[in-house]
C-alpha cells in the first residue's frame, strides 16, 4: 500500500509562497478596488454620500428600480428552479440530459447577446413586436424587459443549487408521505421544502446578487433612459461618464455593500449546508449498519 503524502519541511516554503501569492492576487484584484470604492464614496463625509443618493431623482429611481426588478426576477427563478429541479431529480425522461444542459445556457451566452435576443423577439421590429403593439404592451425599454433580461441571466442559479441536493436526499420520504395519505402540497411544504430549504436559500442569495449587479443584458433592453429604465449598475456608469465621480462612487458603494451582505449570508448558508450534509451522511451510515445487522441476524 503506498504511503499517504504528508507535509514535510521541504514543502513548507512552497506552501508559504502559494499562500502569499493567493493573498496578493485577492488583495490586488478584490480588496484594494473594493476599499477604494468606499474611500471615494465617503471621502467628503457621510452627508455628501447621502446627498448624492437622496437628492438626485434619477439616482433614487435607479435604486428603486433595482430593488423591484431583482426581487421579481428572483421570485420567478425560485418557482421555476424548484419545479425544474424536482422534475429532473425525480423523473427519468427522454431529453433529460439536454434539458439539464439548457439550464446552463445563460452561463455560456454573453449577457449582451441575451439582451439582443430579447430585443429581436420583443422589440418593435421583433418577432412579437406587432402583437405587442396591437395589445399596447411595451416590453423593451420598459420595466418588463428589465425583468426578462434579469430573469434570463439568473435562471441557472437556483435550479443548479437544488438538483444535487434533491438527488442526494432521494424520494423515499416523499413516497412515504404519499403512502400515508398526504396531498401533493402537504408533501412539498412538510417534506420537500424543509429538506431543501438551505440549498434553496443559497440559490436565492446568489440569484439576488447576480440580479442586482447585472449590466450587459439590462443595458441592451433598457435603452439607458435616465429616470425611467436605469438600474443601479447603469446609473454608476452614466454618472462616471458625466464626470460625477463622487455620486458614481456613492451608488457603487451601495452595490458593494449589498455584495458584502451577500457574501456573509453565503458563508453562513454554506456552513449550514455542510452541517446538513454531514448529518445526512451519518444517518445513512447508521441505516446501513442497522440493515447489515438485520441481515446478519437473519442469516444466523
Amino acid at each position: 500500500m503506498p504511503a499517504k503524502p504528508t507535509t514535510t519541511a521541504a514543502s513548507t516554503p512552497l506552501a508559504a509562497v502559494l499562500v502569499a501569492g493567493a493573498v496578493g492576487v485577492v488583495g490586488l484584484l478584490i480588496v484594494v478596488p473594493l476599499a477604494s470604492v468606499f474611500y471615494e464614496a465617503f471621502a467628503r463625509g457621510v452627508g455628501a454620500w447621502w446627498s448624492a443618493l437622496a437628492d438626485d431623482p434619477d439616482t433614487r429611481h435607479a435604486i428603486w428600480l433595482s430593488l423591484t426588478v431583482a426581487p421579481v426576477a428572483v421570485a420567478i427563478n425560485t418557482v421555476f428552479g424548484v419545479a425544474a429541479a424536482w422534475l429532473v431529480a425525480r423523473f427519468r425522461f427522454p431529453g433529460r440530459s439536454l434539458l439539464i444542459s439548457l439550464f446552463d445556457v445563460p452561463f455560456s451566452v454573453s449577457p449582451v447577446v441575451a439582451g439582443l435576443a430579447l430585443v429581436l423577439i420583443f422589440g418593435r421590429q421583433g418577432l412579437l413586436g406587432p402583437t405587442l403593439a396591437w395589445l399596447d404592451w411595451k416590453v423593451i425599454f420598459a420595466w418588463p424587459g428589465l425583468v426578462l433580461a434579469t430573469t434570463f441571466v439568473t435562471l441557472p442559479l437556483v435550479v443548479r443549487e437544488l438538483i444535487p441536493v434533491m438527488e442526494a436526499i432521494g424520494p423515499e420520504e416523499e413516497m412515504a408521505a404519499v403512502s400515508l395519505g398526504a396531498s401533493g402540497w402537504q408533501v412539498f411544504w412538510r417534506v420537500t421544502l424543509p429538506n431543501i430549504r438551505w440549498a434553496l436559500l443559497h440559490g436565492i442569495v446568489l440569484a439576488n446578487a447576480r440580479a442586482m449587479g447585472e449590466f450587459g443584458a439590462v443595458y441592451v433592453v433598457s435603452g439607458h433612459i435616465a429616470g425611467a429604465t436605469d438600474t443601479m449598475p447603469l446609473r454608476v456608469e452614466k454618472l462616471f461618464q458625466e464626470y460625477r465621480q463622487p455620486a458614481s462612487m456613492a451608488v457603487a458603494s451601495v452595490l458593494a455593500g449589498l455584495a458584502l451582505v451577500t457574501l456573509v449570508a453565503k458563508f453562513v448558508i454554506e456552513r449550514r449546508l455542510e452541517a446538513e450534509s454531514r448529518e445526512l451522511e451519518a444517518t445513512r451510515t447508521l441505516g446501513d449498519d442497522q440493515h447489515t445487522r438485520q441481515l446478519e441476524g437473519a442469516a444466523a
